[in-house]
């Protein structure tokens, strides 16, 4: 028996609807399904409440917000089809140059004793120019030499941390300002994170800038031919990448209220882990920054439970370096199923 066209069953609404639902919502299901099952672990194992220690959860924040600042400038690097090594490198020099310059005259070994109790502006002016010389530098290279930014980033986060260590020949960099601590006091970490997202979130969904950007990264022939001056963009996007691990070098030197050649190993990792985790694509042309700031709370979740369950901190990068592979296995996952689509 045949039915007619008027007859067939209407199709169910529910795929579509799923379908409409962001891209986000996936890794915002994640990030409730992990809060979720700390809390239980929590008590089971500690007896205790994993979600309702308010200072535990605005600690875990507080911790994540300077990862996110670099996640918000390697997000945007990934879109472009690329990658970028440098930043918890970079984050460590600009982090030394900018607490050099916030010292106090009560300091006892001034890098620039001349310099002391500069007005705050200077010391964070200094850090953010250093951040996007290193950034300029690593788009200069992509462009114009054609080598991999891999490559590029590699060498650039090797020199970054050299040069952190010889500009005060290893030693630390103490007594600050208290402006220059203000600025990693509190909240303020939290708010500048959440407004540097907000402002790139807008600047890639509505801007020409945003257009190019995803563009180069979905094909950057087609981007070439289409007008677009693909060399000089990836300069102003890596330039851009710099400046915010410049930004978290100084977010960082504030907060810990000294500056250290040692600091941020491996943040480089955990910056492009919240991107890769938030839904960004390692073949270029896809990620949001609404899902690189869901990202950055996952992983900060992920730390502070295993903290809270007393878990040996070797076993936290296990699993971290774990969710890095997952979250690439599922984005090449994803672009198949896009692929076989299309």
């Amino acid at each position: 028996m045949h039915h007619s066209v008027a007859e067939r069953p209407a199709p169910s609404a529910a795929p579509a609807r799923l379908r409409r639902l962001p891209p986000e919502a996936g890794i915002a299901l994640v990030l409730i399904a992990l809060a979720l099952a700390f809390e239980l672990l929590g008590w089971i194992f500690v007896h205790q409440s994993f979600l309702a220690n308010a200072q535990r959860l605005v600690v875990m924040i507080l911790q994540v917000s300077v990862i996110g600042v670099i996640a918000v400038g390697v997000t945007q690097v990934i879109i472009t089809g690329g990658i970028d090594l440098s930043s918890g490198s970079v984050v460590a020099l600009t982090a030394m140059v900018a607490a050099s310059l916030a010292q106090s005259s009560e300091a006892v070994s001034a890098v620039y004793p001349a310099l002391t109790d500069l007005p705050v502006v200077i010391p964070v002016a200094a850090g953010l120019a250093v951040g996007a010389a290193a950034g300029l530098v690593n788009g200069s290279l992509i462009a114009a030499t054609g080598i991999p930014p891999f490559i590029a980033t590699l060498g650039v986060m090797a020199s970054a941390r050299g040069l952190a260590r010889w500009y005060t020949r290893g030693q630390p960099v103490s007594m600050l300002t208290d402006p220059y601590a203000a600025i990693g006091s509190g909240a303020v970490p939290v708010a500048i994170f959440l407004a540097t997202a907000l402002v790139f979130h807008v600047a890639l969904r509505y801007t020409r800038y945003g257009k190019f950007t995803y563009a180069i990264g979905a094909n950057r022939e087609a981007a070439r031919v289409a007008g677009i001056r693909v060399g000089r963009h990836l300069i102003v996007v890596y330039s851009i990448a710099g400046l915010l691990s410049g930004l978290a070098g100084v977010l960082t030197s504030a907060r810990a209220v000294s500056g250290q050649a040692g600091m941020r190993l491996m943040y480089e990792l955990d910056a492009i882990a919240a991107a890769v985790i938030g839904g960004a694509s390692l073949s270029g042309g896809v990620g949001r920054m609404t899902g690189t700031v869901i990202g950055t709370l996952i992983l900060g979740v992920v730390t502070s439970g295993f903290t809270f369950l007393r878990i040996d901190a070797y076993y936290q990068e296990i699993v971290k370096g774990a969710i890095i592979v997952a979250a690439v296995v599922a984005d090449q996952y994803r672009r198949r199923r896009r692929l076989t689509a299309t």
